[in-house]
C-alpha cells in the first residue's frame, strides 16, 4: 500500500478589517427602507513574497481595489442575508484577483432588528478559487 502525502503550500494573507459600510440589506422591509450599517473583515490568501522581494504593487493585491469592491457590493443592491453579501463578495474577490488562492469574508449586522442584548450578528464563510 502507497501512502501519498498532501504537500500544504502555506500562504500568506492580506487583512482588510472592519471596513464600515451602509446597506439596506434584511428580511425586514424596515432594513430595506431605512438601511443600517454593516462591517466586513476580508481575509485574502495569496503568495507574497514575490511582492515582499519586489516590492512592486503589480505582485500583490491592492487594498484599494478589494475595498471599492467589497463597498460596491455591501452598498449597492438590497439582498435578503447577510450569507449572500459575503458570497458575492467571496466570488467578486475570487474572479477578480489572479493572484488570489482563497479568502475569508466576515460579514457583521451590529445593530439587527432582533430582541435581546447581544454585540452583533454575523457570518464568514471560506472560499477557495477552482482550480
Amino acid at each position: 500500500m502507497q501512502c501519498l502525502e498532501k504537500v500544504v503550500h502555506i500562504l500568506d494573507k492580506i487583512l482588510l478589517n472592519n471596513m464600515q459600510f451602509y446597506g439596506f440589506h434584511g428580511l425586514m422591509p424596515e432594513e430595506n427602507r431605512l438601511g443600517q450599517r454593516f462591517n466586513v473583515d476580508v481575509e485574502l490568501l495569496v503568495d507574497l513574497k514575490k511582492a515582499g522581494q519586489s516590492d512592486n504593487m503589480n505582485d500583490s493585491i491592492h487594498y484599494g481595489e478589494v475595498y471599492d469592491q467589497v463597498k460596491r457590493i455591501v452598498e449597492g443592491s438590497a439582498l435578503n442575508l447577510i450569507e449572500a453579501v459575503a458570497e458575492r463578495i467571496a466570488d467578486q474577490l475570487l474572479s477578480s484577483f489572479t493572484q488570489l488562492t482563497a479568502c475569508t469574508v466576515r460579514v457583521v449586522k451590529p445593530n439587527p432588528p432582533i430582541v435581546g442584548h447581544y454585540e452583533s450578528v454575523a457570518v464568514e464563510i471560506y472560499r477557495e478559487k477552482a482550480i
